[in-house]
């Protein structure tokens, strides 16, 4: 066990998990209207709560486990509520740990491990804002998470030998095909941008759309998030080194860079196509820029990661129109963002991959041929067809059986108070009346003079 390496990854753990609370939350609350943005954030933390059961539960070992079937699962019994997997030394081995994942406790593997399955859950959100039942959401992601992310987390971060003992089979696009996936382009950002596309199609859109202007509430709640996400980001690219060393230091600063560059190309097209630069702008950026660095901070140089968090932020920028023009309503661009932008990180990985990266993989512009760029192409498209197919299927199940979608009345009146019988900005005034939460709610329970105070 290294200390260093422990430590590192446990805060890499704590920063992944502030990206999707407050940071995903924060960012996807503010770009809803004001009826809608206690829902918004509790798609999150709901998915935060569930997938860290499930995870612990069986979902660690569907992803890391022994692999059963043709690199496509895990056991989801060898480590079955991670039995096995935290014992520690007594006596002079105090706390010394019993299993290790690489130089690191497998507990802390696990849940640096955990926080990833979180947000992939949490990111589809942002495609059925302001019209999707909560009870059917989580029902979704539960089912989601379980046949589609962990399966999917099997094939790309399960290497053969590491997670599940030195004899362990891992997933098949790691260790068959190859492709390069540092921290989640596929697994994450394809993953969830293809089952928002889905869920889109089932639900389908929200009253009004495209017709009348449905405008960010708050845009310095979006900025807030969207720099959360940076700073957390930290963790998600330079932590899954799992190690705290000099592949950690290139990651940190390929993302670093990418994103400033992808910030600076979405300005740019802003400029030139609207007439000016703005604050949602710049937050969205951002955001494509760290997606599309996601899968290629360690197989690019510095000047590599420019290039491809400016082109990435360009493509993003220039697809979250397509919805307009095919007409399926993605409420807040989980498509164009992390749809896109997945898809253009994975496969320029083919392009500006360079042996001086930790990866040492030549790119076609460096000299490597096609060899990679036909293995990226592969890998992104097997887990865009997979996931947009399950969720498809998912999807349409729950709204044929429970329901996915608020009836019209309750989707004007507002998610919020309909569904959580909460409002996330008290404008009543002073001594008037208002709104009142029913009996049984949280509010309700409070005495009538702290309600009227």
């Amino acid at each position: 066990m290294d200390t260093g390496d422990t430590a590192w990854l446990m805060t890499s753990a704590a920063l992944v998990l502030a990206m999707t609370a407050p940071g995903l939350a924060l960012f996807y609350g503010g770009m809803v209207r004001t009826k809608s943005v206690l829902n918004m954030m509790m798609m999150s933390y709901g998915a935060l709560g569930l997938i860290s059961v499930l995870w612990v539960m069986f979902g660690y070992s569907m992803a890391f486990g022994n692999d059963i079937f043709h690199g496509l699962v895990g056991s989801p019994t060898e480590f079955f509520g991670l039995k096995g997997l935290i014992g520690t030394g007594t006596g002079d081995d105090l706390g010394v740990a019993t299993h290790l994942v690489g130089t690191i406790p497998a507990p802390v593997f696990v849940g640096f491990q955990a926080v990833f399955a979180v947000i992939t859950v949490a990111l589809i959100s942002g495609a059925i804002a302001d019209r999707a039942k909560f009870g059917a959401w989580m029902t979704f992601a539960a089912i989601w998470g379980t046949i589609v992310y962990f399966p999917v987390a099997h094939w790309v971060f399960a290497f053969d030998g590491v997670t599940a003992g030195p004899d362990s089979k891992g997933g098949w696009i790691a260790n068959q095909l190859k492709a390069i996936d540092f921290a989640g382009g596929t697994a994450v950002h394809i993953n969830a941008g293809a089952a928002g596309l889905a869920l889109a199609f089932v639900l389908g859109k929200r009253l009004g759309w495209p017709k009348e202007p449905i405008r960010p509430h708050n845009l310095t709640l979006v900025m807030i998030g969207a720099g959360l996400l940076w700073f957390g980001w930290f963790g998600f690219n330079a932590g899954s080194a799992v190690a705290a060393n000099g592949t950690a230091g290139v990651a940190w600063i390929n993302t670093f860079v990418a994103t400033g560059a992808a910030m600076l190309g979405w300005l740019l097209v802003e400029k030139i196509r609207d007439g000016h630069s703005t604050s949602l702008g710049a937050a969205s950026g951002v955001v494509a820029g760290l997606v599309g660095i996601t899968p290629s901070c360690s197989s690019v140089n510095p000047v590599g990661a420019i290039i491809l968090g400016f082109v990435t932020a360009v493509a993003c920028a220039l697809a979250v129109g397509l919805k307009f023009r095919f007409g399926f309503d993605d409420s807040l661009d989980v498509v164009g963002v992390h749809l896109v932008g997945g898809l253009v990180g994975t496969l320029l990985v083919g392009f500006l991959a360079t042996d001086v990266a930790p990866a040492g993989v030549n790119g076609l512009f460096y000299g490597g041929g096609v060899d990679q760029l036909w293995r990226q192409a592969v890998g992104a498209g097997a887990v865009l067809v997979y996931s947009f197919v399950l969720a498809y299927i998912i999807g349409t199940i729950i709204d044929k059986t429970m329901g996915f979608r608020l009836d019209e009345e309750s989707e004007s009146m507002g998610i919020d108070s309909v569904v959580h019988a909460e409002t996330a900005y008290d404008l009543t005034p002073v001594g008037g009346g208002g709104f009142r939460p029913s009996v049984g709610s949280a509010s309700a329970a409070r005495s009538d003079s702290e309600v009227t105070a």
